[in-house]
């Protein structure tokens, strides 16, 4: 199987032109140069330059290269949270991000591409320089207006294409000029060159100003161009005089391109950068039909600022989004219009009920297919970088109410797909404005949301009193966030050790669902009723209660509250000391999970099948689960993830006869834990430690304490996985066997399945339909007797191909 590079870079829109230098000299500083920020005046081509470089570094750096796209955020914070959505790193309870992303980096080989970066200049700087600065073999390109000014950065000022002359008539510019010429359906014989040198020369050889002229070569010659493009410098007599002679001229293209536009074109360009980033045709009709555009014209009017180079798309015109310079010129114009509030305004309410439409459609529904119910979570999740604009417009403008109803139908913020830090953040930010005039019934669920993401931090005590205080706010019909207040005090007053109030939550949200006929709840009470169960030792008891709670769970469809209530079933089962069906529980949450990409969840539920599978004495599936709970721990920077698994490594050193193995692993764990601030003394680390002694002796047994628990994570967990011991051999025999299964392309297209690519992303690689894709998978499936895309992957993940 190939060992493709991991990135996240766009596949190129069209042919880049000309920079063959630049590019060269750009590769080779590399080896030695921490930091190098292309900097340039917007329009010069960074960015563009930027991805092209990316893509020529990716043999160099095995651990990745990783797009951070910057331009669509205003706020500082969201810098580093950001580069941590794109490394897969998620926040960890009490440890800033940064020290997170910084553990995950740390031995890792890999370039961040951090792209526009001048509004954010300072965070990003700061960001960069710590990176660098702990992590040896991290390289950092960056585009910006301006230098990062940081230790170890080279600042490289990006030029403009040359210029045609007497000697060089078809210079890169030229070359630029007719290459997009034609891509607009113009292709100009030799008569025309020296009209497009006259031009190429007045626009300094900036690929912008050139791409915008280029795509109006189907209405009007390059001599035409050429002429009005001096005519517009001729104008510009105030203000942009003073600025440097090329950003005049981006200027003027701009300014000449929109002049162009008819009335109702300009109109719909600068409603367009009210959006953060990508956008569809549905979103800009909701929010930019106005007068004096009817819905029905937006189609065709964004089909010719696409034409005209002014909006770009994909190929299927389903995606659309404006370059960073043309956006914030569009900005600029939408403030003159004195449009900022109103589309503003249009923007947070548009979103406000879309985010209640596929909430509602998510997991309010009863008897919603989960086809249905997982397009409305992947829609609500593709809208959060237009949320975050608009949450930053409700607390300017004071609109507390919309902000608080957009946090709380939002499920992409929640702790399943989000950061917890953000999802405080918001509400606390919204909740400290001045809230007369705001409903009641408004800040019940705004706190309901807070103690949500406060339960996830850890902060118990405060989710705790924030959950009571939604309570005594919310009205008594308002049925469904009261049950789920109900349940997560369940899961708090467990956590401290209050059971018997959490009995009574859990009856009481329970008696609440039953009523209103609401089965989301129903399981989530039910559920709660078998952990409190489980907690006193009422072992059938939360059997039955947790064999109801599924039953619901799959009523009502959602993957979500499945694997939480099979896993409570699981718990129950091992609890039982019934391990198989402990297992089978487990492994029952596995590909539900997956299809949500709910990798904290995901990484926990394959650390418990693993520890299970190693008491069973099934080591290959112990080792294989763990293997992939302890990656995923590791890629998105949790250490209690990582401990989690060091604990599971223990129990299966020990049940594989290596005592000392599972000593070291123990240690390793209590050492981690400690780090992270919990207890690490544990009964079962007792009990082994005393099994130790017996068998090892107590000064053998005190020194492998001290050993492991002087070992890193890494080494403690490497020296369980790849120990030779004969229980080791058979399963890697067993996945040779599924190797040769196997053909070159399926095996190819198992490995793309580690890098979470769809079918249609994967067809692209490879240039394959994605029905072709898709009858390889299913052949995969057959062939090693699984369910899932996820078992796949984590199987390719762990037994790469022999030939790669």
């Amino acid at each position: 199987m190939p060992d493709f590079p991991r990135h996240n870079l766009p596949a190129a829109p069209n042919r880049f032109v000309g920079r063959e230098r630049d590019l060269d000299d750009l590769h080779g500083l590399f080896g030695e140069t921490r930091v190098v920020t292309l900097c340039g005046v917007g329009g010069i081509g960074k960015t563009r330059l930027a991805l092209v470089v990316a893509d020529g570094l990716l043999p160099a750096f095995p651990d990745g290269v990783w797009l951070v796209e910057l331009a669509r955020f205003s706020r500082p914070e969201l810098v580093e949270q950001e580069i941590a959505r794109v490394l897969g790193v998620r926040e960890e309870t009490g440890r800033p991000l940064l020290d997170t992303m910084t553990a995950r980096l740390r031995d890792q080989r890999c370039l961040l591409l951090l792209d526009n970066c001048e509004h954010l200049v300072d965070r990003c700087a700061e960001v960069a320089a710590a990176l660098v600065a702990a992590c040896p073999a991290l390289r950092v390109l960056a585009t910006s207006r301006e230098p990062l000014r940081i230790a170890s950065e080279l600042i490289w000022r990006v030029p403009p294409l040359d210029l045609p002359d007497q000697a060089t008539p078809e210079a890169e510019s030229v070359q630029l000029f007719m290459d997009r010429a034609v891509a607009a359906g113009t292709r100009l014989g030799p008569e025309s060159l020296s009209d497009v040198v006259r031009l190429c020369r007045a626009l300094d050889g900036l690929p912008l100003a050139i791409e915008l002229a280029a795509a109006r070569t189907s209405l009007l010659s390059p001599g035409q161009i050429a002429d009005r493009i001096d005519d517009r410098f001729s104008l510009l007599t105030t203000g942009g005089r003073t600025a440097p002679a090329r950003q005049r001229t981006l200027l003027a293209a701009v300014e000449w391109s929109f002049d162009l536009l008819s009335v109702k074109e300009q109109v719909l360009l600068r409603r367009l950068s009210v959006f953060a980033g990508d956008f569809d045709l549905d979103l800009a009709e909701q929010i930019c039909a106005e007068r004096p555009i009817a819905a029905g014209e937006i189609v065709d009017l964004l089909g010719g600022l696409v034409d005209k180079s002014l909006v770009l798309c994909d190929e299927s015109r389903r995606r659309y989004w404006l370059l960073e310079t043309i956006k914030r010129f569009a900005v600029e114009r939408l403030d003159q219009a004195g449009e900022r509030e109103v589309l503003r305004q249009r923007h947070l309410d548009v979103l406000c009920e879309l985010q209640q439409r596929h909430f509602e459609r998510e997991i309010f529904e009863q008897g919603v297919p989960w086809p249905k119910r997982l397009e409305a979570v992947i829609a609500s999740r593709d809208l959060i970088d237009d949320q975050r604009v608009a949450l930053d417009w409700a607390a300017e403008s004071g609109n507390i109410a919309q902000g608080l109803r957009l946090c709380q139908t939002s499920t992409g913020l929640l702790p399943l797909g989000g950061n917890l830090t953000e999802i405080v953040g918001w509400v606390e930010l919204l909740l400290s404005l001045d809230t007369d005039g705001v409903p009641a019934e408004q800040i019940a669920h705004g706190r309901a949301y807070l103690a949500y993401g406060l339960e996830a931090r850890d902060e118990l005590g405060r989710s705790l009193e924030v959950a009571g205080q939604s309570l005594d706010g919310m009205a008594p019909d308002n049925i469904f966030p009261r049950c789920v207040m109900h349940s997560l005090m369940v899961v708090v007053l467990l956590r401290i050790g209050r059971s018997d109030e959490a009995l009574h939550h859990a009856e009481e949200g329970l008696a609440l669902a039953l009523r209103s006929g609401d089965t989301w709840n129903q399981a989530a009470g039910l559920a709660g009723l078998s952990a409190v169960a489980l907690t006193r030792g009422r072992l059938r008891e939360a059997q039955r209660h947790g064999e109801d709670a599924l039953a619901r769970a799959r009523e009502h469809g959602h993957r979500w509250i499945m694997a939480r209530t099979a896993a409570q079933l699981g718990a129950v089962a091992e609890a039982r000391g019934d391990l198989v069906t402990a297992k089978a529980q487990y492994e029952m949450a596995v590909p539900w999970l997956s299809e949500l990409g709910g990798e904290l969840e995901l990484a926990r539920c394959l650390a418990r099948i693993g520890r299970v599978a190693a008491m069973l004495h099934e080591f290959g599936v112990a080792r294989e689960r763990l293997a992939a709970s302890l990656a995923l721990g590791r890629e998105t920077g949790q250490r209690q993830g990582v401990a989690r698994c060091l604990v599971g490594l223990s129990v299966l050193a020990e049940y594989e006869g290596d005592l000392e193995g599972a000593v070291l692993a123990a240690a390793a764990a209590a050492t981690l834990r400690q780090a992270i601030g919990q207890h690490s003394a544990t009964t079962r680390i007792e009990e082994l430690l005393g099994r130790a002694r017996t068998k090892l002796g107590d000064g053998r047994t005190t020194s492998l304490w001290s050993r492991g628990r002087a070992m890193s994570p890494d080494d403690a967990a490497r020296h369980v996985l790849e120990g030779e011991r004969p229980a080791q051999r058979a399963p890697v025999a067993a996945e040779r066997v599924k190797h040769s299964l196997l053909t070159t392309r399926e095996l190819e297209i198992a490995g793309l399945l580690t890098r979470g690519l769809s079918n249609r992303a994967i067809a692209e690689e490879l240039v394959i339909s994605p029905a072709t894709v898709a009858r390889h998978i299913a052949n995969i499936m057959e062939k090693l007797g699984y369910t899932s895309r996820a078992q796949i992957a984590v199987w390719a993940a762990e037994h790469p191909s022999p030939s790669s």
